[in-house]
């Protein structure tokens, strides 16, 4: 099969499309034959050997796919050759074959096609996880949510508002009608307005409940002081620069919960849970009820323009790869 092998870290020349065997599914395990997958901020960091992917013969980025199951193991069960299929997988989604453990494929709901599908695992998990498991957002309560135009914001937003909570969300002047459009109560606009000020004033001073934070930094310590009495901060990303600083003194005095989060780094059990209850709870007549939203899509061969638009922050939503 094709895929892109890590052989060493660093810029986007190190990309490259490479022949390698084709992956064979263990006992538990489906072989998909990849159709499309989405580019993640972890993608970028792995490529520069920032995020480390567990040992293997080859490297082989990617965290999450779409695509038809070609094989299955012996003790698989619920699944049939063809069937369409999407998931996260820790690594190896840049190819044209993978495997994975079946209990973490979902079928895709057939009035999404391939490219809608594949902006869904990596960000409704992480959103929902981080929402509804480690933030225990609740209804009316008030929720933040920086880099609101990501693949995750843009999910959270529609997560939030599912479970009618009350959504401000932080981004470029650029984004603020994706988002809006989406259901975010307040748009902040990161380049002319302080978050922490304005979510004071829209939480009438009582503070947000909820802060999901993609950006990390110098964001941190405003958290602390944006977040509500016994509110909870979920770190789930570090897109940002700037050293982090923490008043440990206002997270006693305000009883916060911090809570730092990867999808990565959980055992399979974990990642089939979360996966289980995502599919049980939202993804029933997904696109009724919710949108993928797609900044854009590449061939293969062009992984290297896809991360350097994502390095850029130019996307508004998931960036697609076309594998076949």
């Amino acid at each position: 099969m094709r895929a892109v092998v890590l052989e060493n870290y660093g810029g986007v020349e190190q990309l490259v499309i490479q022949e390698v065997p084709d992956p064979q599914p263990q006992a538990q395990e489906l072989l998909i034959k990849v159709q499309t997958t989405a580019l993640n901020r972890a993608d970028i960091l792995q490529r520069m050997g920032l995020y480390p992917a567990p040992p293997s013969q080859y490297e082989i980025p990617g965290l999450e796919f779409a695509g038809t199951v070609q094989e299955m193991g012996s003790k698989t069960t619920g699944f049939k050759i063809g069937d369409r299929v999407m998931g996260i997988v820790t690594t190896g989604s840049y190819a044209e074959l993978l495997t994975v453990h079946y209990q973490q494929a979902m079928i895709i709901p057939k009035d999404l096609n391939f490219q809608e599908a594949a902006a869904i695992p990596e960000a409704w998990l992480t959103a929902f996880d981080a929402l509804v498991d480690k933030g225990n957002l609740q209804k009316n309560q008030t929720c933040l949510i920086h880099a609101g135009a990501s693949g995750v914001g843009t999910a959270a937003i529609q997560i939030a508002k599912r479970l009618k909570a009350n959504v401000a969300i932080t981004t470029s002047e650029k984004k603020i009608k994706t988002c809006v459009d989406l259901g975010a109560d307040r748009a902040i606009n990161y380049q002319q307005e302080d978050f922490v000020e304005v979510t004071k004033e829209w939480t009438k001073g009582k503070g947000v409940n909820v802060i999901i934070d993609l950006v990390g930094g110098g964001y941190l310590q405003r958290n602390v002081r944006a977040i509500s009495t016994k509110g909870t901060i979920v770190q789930v990303g570090l897109m940002g620069s700037g050293k982090p600083e923490l008043d440990l003194g206002t997270l006693l005095r305000k009883r916060i919960t911090l809570i730092g989060t990867v999808l990565r780094t959980r055992s399979t059990e974990e990642k089939i849970t979360l996966t289980q209850n995502f599919s049980e709870l939202l993804l029933k007549d997904f696109k009724k009820q919710f949108r993928t939203v797609i900044d854009s899509a590449f061939a293969f061969e062009d992984i290297p323009e896809a991360h350097t638009r994502m390095e850029n922050n130019l996307n508004t939503g998931k960036i697609i790869i076309e594998i076949s």
